[in-house]
């Protein structure tokens, strides 16, 4: 390593250092031990443009382990991707471009927000997956328009975590050789010594995954680390794992391969002690030699050389193939979907009970001629879940045009891969039961935060599931998703309901949707209309000008909503019914919309749906009631667990009398 090099990944862990200590809070043991890997892959190896972050060919790179953020910080304001020593300083402090994690859409460089071990894994997953799709679609000939790989950096924390083992599993199934995958081996977890809980042997666990496994000794040595790379890079049929053994906290005497180096700031004297001991030339604090500043802009200088010969090499490809470029443009606009507001053909169905997970499949089929990059599966339950692209072939190790993904049994690591590919510019579905929605939401949670809009399908979605009984009919799961913020849940009717929630999932450019569908047949409604992309509409109104009652209802509960109105009108209560196949839309709403579907003035209010209570207060108020789910469900026929449980009109109409 010559004295340049050896300067440059220093200052990598000198600002990360510093940083840390500024905010006395923080994780410097990742970036101390991993300065070298990040520094020969960012300078020698990786495909990058700091001028451009958003360059369509870059090759991707995410740091699973985003307790180490200041690695990557380091990285982007050392290669001047707009981060300054200022932002630097300002680390984990309020309204500051260097949050405690790496936050996608928050930090230009970010590609991924980090920070639940083993999600960045996974997520990586889904990039190299996107990126294998795209290029079999748009490559030709000498035109490789599509040619980049994919680098995650994880510890052992990562390598603990189910998570990864569940995405590796399948990246080796599908052969994903632009997938190279960096194992900080440093032996140290929070709690000491990794052997207290971790003795695998991480290496043959992905030789079992069919991955090429390389080993790099001395995680300080450049050289070494260069070639892993490129032994990674000539592995035409592999994902590739570089096992790199590393000292966590290197550099600071006191702190070098202890555990307490991981989670905490190093404190002044350690951090003069870590510049001593690297031969660091100033004390103070976040500084950088002019010449290792002029080594990084000389390496991202060269660095822009490949977006130049890659514009170069793209506009002969769109002059040659004007059809290509048609299709690139169409593949990447978020608002092709938007025109099939007005389409008929889009909106049509046929006039029958129908279960809305079949109309969901309908509506997928439908889809995936106008918008191109529709892209998904499920977790081994597609016949299921109905979410099959009839005509579209399967994604794997032969086909990589193929627009349907088969997950295996990995609900998990589906939800992050699918968060990969969305990450990566497709329009990403994944689908599983309602009731491992459980599996699902973590990664779901990370959809909410980067603002992506994956598209989760999520059916038997109530006691409805029948005779599989409880373990597979989900009661509080709406709920919790509810809760999330930027996340749009849907429930919806029928099929007009059904059509309005997938075309909110493939218009949506910031916001996740679940679409939460039942696996028995619901009527068709009279009444139902594209309102429900407000969220909630009157379905049936009163014939007063201001209604006795108003029920509210979701998904298979509306049309019993609609009966029990028919009943009361004999007896002389007059209701409106309101259906709200999705809270969150009608929160967004304006207040005169709100008022005008749920007037404050109507307190006799009965919300019904077979789920939990939980989050209906707000619209029944203190003198509404419910009829909802107090427990779990049952084994038995559907039909029979709906009476049972009190989902009736009968129920329904005693419920609105002892309101009023």
């Amino acid at each position: 390593m010559n004295n340049i090099d050896t300067m440059s990944v220093n200052a990598i862990r000198v600002l990360a250092a510093d940083a840390v200590q500024k905010a006395k809070s923080g994780h410097p043991g990742l970036p101390l031990g991993c300065a070298a890997i990040a520094y020969e892959l960012w300078s020698k190896e990786m495909k990058h443009n700091p001028a451009n972050p958003d360059w369509a060919n870059r090759d991707r790179f995410i740091l699973s382990g985003g307790h180490g953020s200041t690695l990557l910080y380091s990285l982007l304001h050392l290669f001047g991707y707009g981060l300054t020593k200022e932002d630097l300083a300002q680390f984990r402090q309020w309204d500051s471009l260097t949050p405690g994690h790496p936050e996608y859409r928050h930090t230009k460089g970010v590609e991924a927000t980090t920070g639940p071990l083993g999600a960045g894994m996974a997520m990586a997953v889904g990039m190299a997956m996107a990126e294998e799709h795209l290029a079999a679609k748009f490559n030709k000939g000498n035109y490789p328009v599509v040619d980049h790989y994919t680098y995650v950096l994880g510890g052992d924390g990562c390598m603990m975590e189910g998570i990864s083992s569940e995405a590796m599993s399948l990246a080796g199934t599908l052969g994903l050789n632009k997938l190279i995958v960096f194992y900080d081996s440093n032996k140290i977890s929070i709690e000491g010594d990794t052997d207290i809980a971790f003795t695998e042997d991480v290496k043959k666990r992905f030789e079992a995954f069919h991955f090429q496994t390389l080993v790099v000794e001395d995680g300080n040595n450049l050289e070494e680390i260069g070639n892993a790379i490129k032994a990674a890079k000539a592995d035409k049929d592999h994902p590739s794992l570089i096992i790199v053994k590393t000292q966590i906290g290197y550099g600071c005497p006191a702190k070098q391969g202890k555990a307490s180096a991981h989670g905490e700031p190093l404190g002044q004297e350690n951090v003069d002690a870590l510049k001593d001991n690297l031969g660091w030339p100033s004390k103070e604090p976040f500084y950088v030699p002019d010449e290792v500043y002029a080594n990084y802009k000389a390496i991202a200088d060269e660095k822009a050389k490949d977006e130049e010969a890659w514009n170069a090499m793209f506009a002969e490809y769109c002059a040659k193939y004007p059809e290509m470029k048609e299709a690139w443009e169409k593949e990447f606009d978020l608002d092709i979907a938007k025109d099939l507001i007005d389409n008929e053909d889009f909106w049509k169905y046929e006039d029958k009970p129908e279960a809305t997970r079949n109309l969901s499949g309908m509506v997928i089929n439908r889809l995936k001629d106008y918008v191109p990059n529709l892209i998904g599966g499920a977790a081994d339950l597609s016949p299921s879940t109905k979410t099959y692209m009839k005509d579209e072939g399967d994604f794997s190790k032969e086909n990589r045009l193929g627009r349907n993904i088969h997950f295996g049994v990995r609900e998990l690591a589906m939800a992050a891969i699918g968060n990969g590919m969305t990450l990566h510019g497709m329009r990403a579905y994944v689908s599983t039961f309602f009731v491992f929605s459980d599996y699902v939401k973590p990664m779901a949670r990370l959809s909410s935060l980067m603002r992506i809009p994956t598209t989760y399908v999520l059916t038997h979605d109530s006691i409805g599931v029948g005779e599989d009984g409880p373990t597979h009919e989900p009661i509080e799961q709406l709920a919790m998703l509810r809760a999330m913020p930027n996340f749009h849940v849907f429930r919806p009717a029928d099929a007009t309901e059904t059509i309005a929630a997938w075309y909110s999932a493939a218009t949506s450019k910031e916001t996740p949707t679940a679409l939460v569908l039942t696996r028995q047949n619901l009527p068709q409604l009279a009444n139902s209309s594209k309102e429900a992309l407000k969220g909630a509409y009157i379905l049936e109104d009163s014939k007063k000008e201001t209604p006795d009652a108003i029920i509210i209802a979701t998904g298979s509960e509306v049309s019993l909503a609609v009966e029990a109105k028919e009943v009361l009108a004999k007896d002389g209560i007059d209701v409106r019914v309101v259906s709200m196949p999705c809270m969150d839309v009608f929160e967004e709403q304006s207040a005169e919309y709100k008022e005008s579907v749920l007037p404050k003035n109507v307190r006799a209010r009965v919300a019904v749906e077979a789920l939990i209570d939980y989050g209906w207060g707000k619209y029944v108020g203190l003198d509404g009631a419910t009829v909802t789910m107090t427990s779990f469900g049952a084994s038995a026929p559907a039909a029979t667990l709906f009476e049972k449980f009190g989902f009736t009109t009968e129920n329904v109409v005693k419920a609105v009398k002892s309101v009023l």
